[in-house]
């Protein structure tokens, strides 16, 4: 049995020209796109005035590390959380990030996304130290090698705990807190009657959209959380909430080793094989992919330019699924 738990910006563009009307000859300013555009370039102001604060979840290697170093380069306050037994990691990725960006611009929290208490704490103990919720990315997650003719109630139930019920109470927590904070600025709700309140990410996999045999827990765990996303996104639009999932394939990271010593054990291959052959295989791209492919992906749902998408699954592969 193979176990392990994942450590799976608005950039200002310049303004386009407005669009141009033409009365009696003459080509004239679209008064209406005009007003627009000076209530956006407000807008962009106001949200350079303010630090975005974000919590990333399984932050302290692999994935999570790398999303929670581009969202600090993209002018986030991030929280970032892992287990207490990856707390000294979890400290040393936040005394970098305050290095780098400044003292008040990272904070390291530890708790069981599997508990919502622990979760309720670590949402709260973020407000209380950078601010209100701006984004939570939901990325810690467990994977395991074990066919299913060979599974146990126990590894079932707590690929469901982490992956699925995981998201649930951090999204559920994080809503709930970005919900309060609108309400207390007179944010109100309704289609189309409040701008982007917040940013809700989740982890998904390339396996929510094609299973892997003996991955078939952790694949079911995925399409859940799949699903999950879509209906928080269906639910939290009138509160001005988008929510959005990010699909990696196959990354270089301690997860992916693990379910490469698993399969090889299988079928009697050497350490580093089987993530080879897929790699060689699979990947339209010819590489393997590194967490910072999947944190540029991660950044572009964090930032202003994604405000109009949401209940998407996106997936960063390199060319493995088509969709």
């Amino acid at each position: 049995m193979f176990l392990l738990r994942a450590r799976h910006s608005a950039i200002l563009r310049p303004a386009p020209l407005a669009p141009l009307t033409r009365l009696s000859g003459r080509r004239i300013p679209n008064p209406h796109f005009q007003a627009r555009f000076l209530s956006n370039t407000t807008t962009l102001r106001e949200d350079q005035a303010k630090t975005r604060t974000a919590i990333v979840t399984g932050a302290s290697r692999g994935i999570g590390r790398a999303i929670a170093v581009r969202l600090a380069q993209d002018g986030y306050a991030v929280t970032v959380n892992d287990l207490p037994s990856l707390q000294t990691e979890l400290e040393s990725l936040a005394g970098e990030l305050r290095s780098t960006f400044g003292a008040e611009r990272a904070y390291a929290h530890t708790a069981d996304v599997s508990s919502p208490e622990q979760v309720a704490g670590l949402v709260q103990a973020s407000i209380a130290r950078l601010g209100p919720l701006d984004t939570f990315v939901a990325n810690a997650g467990i994977a395991q090698v074990k066919p299913l003719l060979e599974l146990t109630p126990e590894d079932w139930k707590r690929m469901f705990e982490v992956n699925v019920a995981g998201v649930h109470y951090c999204f559920q927590e994080a809503a709930r807190a970005m919900i309060a904070h609108g309400t207390k600025n007179g944010m109100g709700e309704g289609k189309g009657k409040v701008g982007v309140r917040g940013k809700l990410i989740s982890a998904a996999s390339i396996v929510a959209f094609k299973p892997f045999a003996r991955l078939g827990h952790y694949s079911a765990s995925k399409w859940a959380v799949r699903g999950l996303t879509q209906v928080y996104a269906m639910e939290l639009a009138k509160y001005g909430i988008t929510v959005n999932a990010y699909a990696p394939g196959i990354v270089d990271t301690k997860m992916w080793e693990l379910i490469d010593d698993g399969l090889g054990k299988m079928e009697g291959k050497p350490k580093g094989e089987m993530i080879r052959r897929y790699s060689d295989q699979l990947i339209a791209l010819g590489r393997t992919s590194v967490p910072e492919d999947v944190a540029g992906l991660v950044s572009f749902l964090a930032g202003k330019d994604a405000d109009y998408i949401t209940g998407q699954t996106y997936i960063v592969d390199g060319g493995i699924i088509y969709t």
